[in-house]
């Protein structure tokens, strides 16, 4: 049974090197194309969102006047 542990941790450690290569792969994919494009479409968002509240804003301003008026 130990010779099997001992085999294991064999192959575990063969492929380690592999493992955290491919691992820095994917972390160099996100931050170089994953997290920019997050960051366009968030920013777009936001800017659309605070167009749609300064235009709700406008709609309440414009009603609360109306009222007034009667």
């Amino acid at each position: 049974m130990r010779d099997f542990g001992r085999k294991v941790e064999d192959k575990f450690n063969e492929a380690r090197p592999r493992v955290e290569q491919e691992l820095n792969r994917v972390i160099a994919y996100l931050n170089d194309e994953v997290v920019p494009e997050v960051r366009q479409g968030s920013s777009r968002a936001l800017r659309a969102a605070a167009t749609q509240l300064a235009k709700l804003a406008e709609h309440l301003d414009s009603g609360s006047n109306r009222a007034g008026d009667r």
